[in-house]
């Protein structure tokens, strides 16, 4: 494999690290910008909805470019989204900060694919997917709990700091290492997302996908509040907690892709929809015993991500029956609507915290759970009523 391929995988590493660790410092960073921890969960929102507009819009915006300046422009700007946080004099500031390396995020796994199979020949594109991919994965089990410790013993604006220099030598990479003259898809117009946002069946995933990853958002974004407030943990042990998470993360991940092979999507989504909703249920039982509520946070990460595999072949499988000239674009937009549940879930969450009290979160967080179980069930509904028409159409 190219060596530009493993600069790829360090950018996935500094953006998957920057999107989540900012979960396990929200206490910290609450009591240090002198803001109530739904205002400090709200730049999780902030986040996400860049992500959700940067992947379609602003990858239609520069389908022209060449791939290589788009990707040393995303970085740059990635970097300095995470300067701009390291520095921040306040809250207004930061806002801004993770807009822009939300931005950033969104491009950058767009036309991340892409750049990878174009380093490699035809036969090793899906490998070189995944070792890109494999960089997401990593920052969750690996990233996110060692942000958390920096960020924990020096400071919350250190992490930022680290993650820009991740970033910075990840861009330096991809200007060393990645070609100049790799071969340009056909620029995705925003006629043709706009045609795919029109098919009522892809509607629906999305609506399924927002509602039940943002679901688990409701509470995790306030999970490190959570731990120390009901759990009794102190700051320092969120970092650990995040590692088996993360591990928990990476395991889900390829058990849900392996269930969605084996059953298909509808009836793996299905389990993975029930599991994440009595998981949740049980966390406001578990969470006022230390080790009853590690003990379910490592079954809720498998749950969470679980998920993910499941939508995504889903929604090509979708694609390629209605929308068959824009399936790159579906399954973008399927990405998007991961982070608008991610935006929706955690401000949802915000509210739910300053209302009710943080115990609350996960319980409704199960219920949102349970309203995509049912989406899920009617599409699959849906799925047989168009296999009967069309086999009977055959058979006439």
């Amino acid at each position: 494999m190219p060596l530009a391929l493993f600069a790829l995988t360090l950018s996935a590493f500094a953006i998957g690290t920057t999107e989540f660790v900012i979960v396990g410092l929200i206490p910290t960073m609450a009591q240090d910008l002198n803001v109530s921890l739904p205002s400090a969960g709200l730049l999780v929102s902030l986040y996400a909805m860049g992500v959700a507009i940067g992947a379609p819009v602003l990858t239609a915006l520069t389908g022209s470019w060449n791939r290589k300046h788009v990707l040393l422009s995303v970085m740059a700007l990635f970097v300095a989204g995470n300067l701009l946080a390291w520095q921040a004099p306040g809250y207004e500031t930061l806002i801004t900060a993770r807009i822009l390396t939300g931005l950033a995020h969104g491009v950058f796994f767009s036309i991340g694919t892409t750049i990878a199979t174009g380093l490699v020949s035809k036969e090793k594109a899906a490998s070189a997917i995944a070792i890109m991919f494999t960089g997401l994965t990593v920052a969750l089990v690996t990233g996110v709990p060692l942000g958390t410790y920096i960020g924990q013993t020096f400071g919350w604006q250190s992490t930022f700091l680290v993650v820009a220099l991740l970033g910075l030598i990840a861009l330096i990479g991809s200007a060393l290492l990645v070609p100049n003259n790799l071969k340009q898809a056909a620029a995705t117009k925003i006629s043709a997302q706009l045609k795919v946002l029109s098919e009522p069946r892809l509607l629906l995933v999305y609506a399924i996908t927002a509602i039940g990853y943002g679901g688990s958002f409701i509470a995790f974004t306030y999970l490190a509040p959570i731990l120390e407030q009901v759990s009794g943990f102190d700051s320092s042990a969120i970092g650990l907690i995040m590692l088996v998470y993360g591990v928990s993360v990476a395991i889900g991940n390829i058990w849900g892709g392996k269930m969605a092979d084996k059953l298909g999507p509808i009836k793996a989504l299905s389990v993975i929809f029930t599991g994440l909703a009595a998981v949740l249920l049980v966390f406001n039982f578990t969470a006022v015993n230390p080790i009853a509520a590690v003990a379910t946070i490592l079954v809720w990460g498998a749950f969470a991500f679980g998920n993910v595999p499941g939508l995504q072949v889903y929604v090509v499988k979708l694609a390629e029956k209605h929308t068959p000239n824009a399936v790159d674009v579906a399954s973008g937009l399927n990405i998007a609507a991961f982070n608008v549940g991610i935006a929706l879930g955690a401000w949802g969450g915000g509210l739910i915290v300053e209302e009710a009290g943080l115990m609350n979160t996960p319980w409704i967080g199960a219920i949102v759970v349970l309203f995509a179980l049912v989406l899920t069930r009617f599409s699959g509904s849906l799925d047989k009523k168009a296999q009967h028409k069309a086999s009977v159409t055959r058979t006439a």
